[in-house]
């Protein structure tokens, strides 16, 4: 069962596919108190469905800035699948590697799916208290619109 709404959000400081200085960085979400955050989750990198959802991520991450929110990708992914990814699809938001211990974020706000061992696709909007504003778990491709939507409803 997926984090409820209102519920503080888990903190987390997870690997990303932005590289500082030669290294890999790091992005903790308390971090990113005072603005939307956009915990996009999903199963695993190269796969279909996931390039297609951050094609659409990278397409529509200008209308995101424009709410001020901030994108965040996380699977359980290594960073180094992730920096791969990213490049090739030329995203310029972070991809969170939830790697060891594997899923343990998505697990955190009830998105792992431990029986195939990756990531549920899903969406968790945390407003900039940093509390759960919206949880949606995603069968097909998620909407980029329907996502702006409940993002501007927290201004």
């Amino acid at each position: 069962m997926a984090i409820a709404v209102n519920e503080v959000a888990p903190e987390f400081e997870l690997v990303s596919n932005q590289f500082v200085d030669g290294k890999p960085g790091k992005i903790k979400l308390s971090d990113l108190r005072g603005k939307p955050v956009v915990l996009a989750f999903y199963p695993l990198d190269f796969s279909p469905v996931c390039t297609t959802e951050n094609t659409c991520f990278r397409n529509d991450l200008d209308q995101f800035s424009k709410v001020g929110a901030q994108v965040l990708g996380i699977s359980v992914d290594s960073h180094w699948t992730h920096k791969a990814f990213a490049e090739s699809l030329k995203l310029t938001y972070p991809l969170l590697a939830d790697f060891q211990p594997r899923g343990a974020v998505a697990s955190a706000y009830g998105v792992f799916n431990a029986e195939k061992g990756f990531t549920k696709r899903a969406t968790v909007l945390i407003d900039k208290h940093g509390k759960v504003a919206w949880v949606k778990e995603h069968d097909g491709a998620r909407s980029d619109q329907e996502l702006l939507a409940e993002l501007r409803k927290l201004a």
